[in-house]
């Protein structure tokens, strides 16, 4: 009985062996037919593949992610009852926060998340290898929520991760995100691409997001999303979660934004959005069957703005425009981001389809055109108007406020009110003032002549929050 046992294993251990190598035989036929066009896509062939490791990449991009530390003063609100029978002045608190940051320059630049940093007074580094540095801010920009600090290296040229071309990103790309995950140390997971193209995640008005299934959770915002290249397919900024931590859906903004933002940081501390002049709308699967299409895809034109980039073209409305610098659109949000990471003059090539032909058209992406910040005029006259700061609109004004830049003409802007004047308790930021008195008010000049008038009741009319509201105040 022993002896048949023991014969009964080596018979197996040589079936074994015998169907081992006929696997191995098949898969060096079989193997090559899959991988005939795409050689670098394929699964493992040997046990020697299955066990390879991540440890070099990681070695090699690791270095190039920092933690971020900020810390805030905030007063404490009111007296306790000790510091009023003692006359004890309220004091402040620090509050702290973390992230991850990525080293995009090897002289001190590094890019991370605007939530990151927002708010804070100060701003510090921890490098992979715990040298620390005071950081400045160079660029906060809350709508694209990316944001570039400096350290002062003193000449040292630090490790940094180039970034990648994510036209050539691919849903199932393997990819690692590296962060500093509920502020435990520096961590790193893997996993692959899910989707490229993500735009209704509602996180920025630049939507348009890499999603992965890698392991992200709270303290890897700003931390990097990395290739098996080791270059930076994007910069890691928000997860769906029901209970705070990771469930397999991370989102990441790409490189090509994150190169915009850090450009103009360096070139100037000023990020200027691009635009087509266009509005447009997504395109069902009614329009797509009524343009011929097979199924729906990109997006149709509703407005071109008089005498903007996508006019002088010679965009029309009615126009479906299917892809830009050959990268398919399905959505404005999509449409918008690809502008967006053209630097203003250069041209985007706009494919479309007009009364069933196909065509290309070259638009060159401009700075909107209008007042700006800059133009903001304080009103004094007019007890009611006291302290308001009103513009005119504009599409610059109107893009850089998230407002429909298709509103030229509709009334002042409301930018900011004064604190201790009688206006703050009639306006807040981002009202509209479109009349007074009867008087429409579509610019300054018009405003300011109209609060000449010798009367202590107002009759205006403003929008607010998508509302129309009127009303009359007597002072």
């Amino acid at each position: 009985m022993t002896h048949l046992k023991i014969m009964t294993r080596h018979a197996s251990k040589l079936l074994a062996a015998a169907f081992l190598a006929v696997i191995m035989a098949l898969t060096m036929v079989i193997m090559p037919v899959f991988a005939q066009g795409a050689p670098a896509e394929r699964v493992p062939a040997s046990t020697a593949e299955i066990s390879l490791t991540f440890a070099p990449l990681v070695r090699q991009a690791s270095p190039a992610v920092v933690n971020v530390y900020t810390e805030k003063n905030v007063a404490q609100r009111g007296m306790t009852l000790e510091q009023m029978m003692f006359g004890v002045a309220p004091q402040s608190r620090v509050q702290n926060s973390l992230g991850s940051g990525v080293i995009v320059g090897a002289d001190g630049i590094i890019v991370t998340n605007n939530h990151v940093i927002q708010g804070a007074d100060t701003f510090r580094v921890v490098l992979s290898d715990r040298r620390e540095y005071a950081a400045e801010l160079l660029l906060g920009d809350e709508r694209t929520d990316l944001a570039v600090l400096r350290i002062n290296t003193e000449g040292q040229r630090l490790p940094v991760l180039p970034f990648a071309d994510t036209r050539d990103a691919q849903v199932g790309d393997l990819v690692l995100a590296i962060g500093n995950p509920f502020g435990v140390g520096q961590t790193v997971t893997n996993g692959i691409i899910s989707a490229t193209a993500r735009t209704d995640v509602g996180i920025n008005d630049y939507s348009f997001f890499i999603q992965t299934d890698a392991a992200v959770n709270p303290g890897n915002s700003g931390g990097a999303l990395v290739n098996t290249r080791g270059e930076l397919v994007g910069v890691n900024t928000a997860i769906f979660s029901r209970t705070g931590g990771s469930v397999g859906i991370g989102f990441a903004i790409p490189a090509e934004m994150v190169k915009r933002v850090v450009d103009a940081a360096v070139n100037g501390g000023t990020f200027v959005r691009p635009w087509l002049g266009l509005a447009a709308q997504s395109v069902s699967f009614d329009i797509a069957k009524a343009q011929g299409l097979s199924r729906p895809v990109g997006v149709m034109v509703t407005e071109v703005y008089p005498d903007g980039p996508a006019e002088r073209a010679g965009l029309r409305r009615g126009d479906l425009v299917t892809a830009i610098d050959d990268r398919e659109v399905f959505d404005e949000k999509g449409l918008k981001f690809l502008a967006a990471i053209r630097n203003p003059g250069e041209q985007a090539k706009l494919s479309i389809l007009r009364g069933g032909k196909n065509q290309t058209i070259n638009v060159r992406v401009e700075p909107p055109p209008g007042a700006t910040e800059a133009d903001v005029v304080l009103l004094t006259n007019g007890s009611v108007f006291n302290g308001a700061r009103v513009i005119e609109l504009s599409p610059r004004l109107a893009e850089e406020n998230g407002l429909d830049p298709f509103t030229r003409g509709s009334g002042i802007y409301v930018h900011s009110v004064t604190r201790g004047t009688i206006s703050r308790n009639y306006f807040r930021p981002g009202d509209i003032i479109r009349s007074v008195n009867g008087k429409q008010t579509k610019t300054v000049k018009e405003i300011q002549e109209v609060l000449k008038q010798n009367t202590r009741e107002w009759d205006i009319e403003i929008e607010r929050n998508g509302r129309v509201v009127r009303g009359t105040v007597r002072t």
